[in-house]
């Protein structure tokens, strides 16, 4: 079963490796889902340093520096929430590029009822790109994966 299609992880595993570069990630929405992607791809453990789950405040501002007073006021979801993960996971992991992502797979009051997610790409301190996903309503498994191909694709096209 190839729950990550498209050639994504090749193009992120051959860019990542030729250059000497590595990644990590920090996530929350996806639960696991890009560690297991990395972890997954080819010649992994020449480029993929790890990732950390945090999935509320508490672990998102203790591990990740996310700026609680802010965090409170959007129940974490949100484009600065996702930038503080993509840029503090890189010296958590030593890695050179970081992603983080934040969001809802399931429409709660605290979303509107609404699913969407917030990532952030970031490379040596700087934020490469940020973007919010928007999806149709899904099974909760779905919509993760559906993030996590959509992270993986921008990835790709970014570094290449």
């Amino acid at each position: 079963m190839d729950l990550f299609p498209g050639g994504y992880l090749n193009n992120i595993s051959s860019f990542l490796l030729e250059r000497n570069e590595t990644i990590a990630v920090a996530e929350s929405v996806t639960s696991g889902l890009m560690q297991v992607a990395f972890s997954s791809a080819e010649g992994s453990i020449g480029f993929y340093q790890g990732g950390i789950t945090a999935y509320n405040i508490a672990q998102k501002y203790k591990h990740l520096n996310v700026e609680p007073i802010h965090a409170l006021a959007c129940n974490c979801v949100s484009e600065k929430v996702a930038i503080e993960m993509a840029l503090h996971v890189c010296p958590l992991f030593s890695s050179d590029w970081g992603i983080g992502i934040t969001g809802y797979a399931t429409p709660v009051p605290e979303s509107g009822n609404e699913v969407f997610a917030w990532y952030a790409i970031a490379f040596k301190g700087e934020i490469k790109r940020t973007e919010k996903l928007s999806p149709q309503k899904d099974e909760s498994f779905n919509l993760q994966l559906f993030y996590c191909k959509e992270v993986l694709k921008t990835l790709s096209e970014t570094i290449t």
